[in-house]
């Protein structure tokens, strides 16, 4: 009969973890763009780095259990130098949408009239598509200054006004329009009942 010898458990790894708290001026209070910052950090990672990276609120902890102390290291150094200047990359219309709590009918709107101005656009493949999306993007500091001065409470009024006063002028202009036809309407029967008389 055979014995087999148990075999020792093994020692589990230390588990090595850095995090970083992403700051108000980079994230703009939204974690939907702390989410996209994240995104653009771990687009510079190896990809069998990519999933040590998380997102939690506005901090990225990079997580692993398996590598050695000096790969960690090179990998946390990585991340901190990807993460120089985050608060300077543009923000994109989800982004822009969450952090000024405004609707795409909005953001539309005030990209067209010149109140939201972009600093460029940005193609992007989607991914499992053969679709490419173009968008505008937008400067950040722009958007912490409408942010800071509570501007979109003000183009919202100037809106409401706007839209009292196109009505206003639709409900003249459709008043007008019937007193014409009435006039019109008056003259030929007056025409129709001097002929005879003619």
């Amino acid at each position: 009969m055979l014995f087999m010898k148990s075999a020792k458990p093994s020692q589990p790894l230390a588990e090595l973890i850095h995090v970083w708290t992403l700051p108000f001026v980079a994230t703009l209070g939204s974690n939907l763009r702390a989410v996209g910052l994240f995104l653009e950090v771990r687009a510079g990672l190896p990809v069998a780095a990519r999933k040590a990276l998380t997102v939690k609120s506005r901090e990225l902890t990079l997580r692993t259990q398996d590598g050695s102390p000096t790969d960690f290291a090179n990998l946390t150094a990585r991340i901190s130098k990807a993460l120089e200047g985050i608060e300077n990359l543009p923000v994109i219309p989800r982004e822009i949408e969450d952090i000024l709590s405004i609707t795409s009918t909005e953001r539309r709107r005030w990209l067209a009239d010149g109140r939201l101005p972009s600093v460029g656009t940005r193609t992007v493949h989607l991914r499992g598509r053969a679709k490419r999306i173009t968008f505008h993007i937008f400067d950040p500091r722009l958007v912490e200054d409408v942010l800071d001065r509570g501007l979109v409470d003000n183009w919202r009024e100037d809106d409401a006004l706007a839209t009292a006063e196109r009505r206003r002028s639709a409900v003249w202009k459709a008043k007008l329009k019937r007193s014409e036809q009435n006039a019109e309407v008056r003259q030929g029967r007056k025409a129709d009942n001097l002929s005879p008389l003619l």
